[in-house]
């Protein structure tokens, strides 16, 4: 069975998405993993790294993305359910074991779920709380748990922000890791998920653990950017933060427009490398903490 990792921070454009797709790329090319990537964002960024527009367009009107998934929890009806690996696009980008599970426009709307469900709650706060925690608590779960075992990771790239596919995500994985720049507001992002997650671990909802935190890089270090890797070393530990940082590539912002990872369009690229050393890194802490966990 795989493990499953957020890959989360509250701010955005601290290279989530990035993270994402080019770690989950080096996981399946230079270290023979099978690797899901799970594209949580409405803006499907992570989708439209891995395949053109129109053929996302295509998958939407089929039908194929996660809203489809989405919906099936929310009103289940037999005569019209389609399975996750029906959805999940196999061998994305021409590499066998690397999939995608794409994102939606159109997700749902937080606000008005809640409506949906407190009138269905009778009105009753406590009522309420309790539908909304549980439909957090099994919602993305529910929906990955049949092809957990397919994979050795499945990778959850998030949006910024607190939703309730946020939450669920965060409850359905096993690890997380964090993108951050060196700047003051990525720390503060950090912060503010760091407070959404021990409240979870506080009311026995998630027993995810943090796997470390990865920097991007200008390539050059900044009284600023050391201060800021200071003050994180600081709150989380020295040992969290990764050796291996992503450098601001310029092959790595061409490989988006070709929608692959820069390891297939660059492989000798800066970018393409240092994600091979972070694939490297990844798993050498997570056997790290599987041999400590079975001590």
């Amino acid at each position: 069975m795989g493990y499953v990792i957020s890959i989360v921070n509250m701010k955005g454009g601290v290279g989530k998405t990035t993270l994402t797709v080019n770690l989950a790329a080096s996981l399946v090319k230079d270290y023979g993993m099978r690797v899901l990537v799970v594209d949580l964002d409405m803006q499907v960024n992570a989708t439209l790294s891995l395949m053109p527009p129109l053929q996302f367009a295509k998958l939407k009107q089929d039908n194929r993305t996660l809203k489809q998934l989405i919906n099936q929890v929310f009103k289940p009806d037999k005569d019209s359910q389609i399975s996750i690996k029906e959805v999940i696009v196999a061998n994305i980008c021409q590499m066998t074991g690397f999939d995608l599970l794409p994102g939606d426009i159109e997700l749902y709307n937080d606000f008005l779920l809640a409506a949906l469900i407190y009138s269905h709650s009778s009105k009753n706060q406590l009522e309420f709380e309790k539908s909304w925690n549980n439909l957090e608590n099994y919602l993305l779960r529910s929906i990955i748990q049949p092809i957990i075992q397919d994979y050795d990771f499945i990778l959850l790239d998030f949006p910024p922000g607190d939703y309730l596919l946020t939450r669920s995500g965060i409850i359905a994985s096993d690890f997380y890791l964090i993108p951050a720049r060196p700047e003051p507001l990525s720390v503060v992002g950090m912060g503010i998920l760091e407070g959404h997650i021990n409240q979870l671990r506080e009311k026995n909802r998630s027993q995810i653990s943090l796997l470390g935190i990865v920097f991007s890089s200008l390539g050059h270090s900044t009284n600023m950017a050391l201060q800021v890797k200071s003050r994180v070393a600081a709150e989380f530990g020295a040992e969290q933060i990764f050796n291996t940082e992503i450098p601001m590539n310029v092959a790595i912002a061409k490989a988006v427009d070709e929608f692959k990872p820069v390891l297939l369009t660059e492989p000798r690229s800066t970018g393409a490398k240092a994600f091979t050393e972070l694939g490297k890194e990844f798993l050498e802490k997570l056997s790290k903490i599987a041999n400590t966990k079975s001590n």
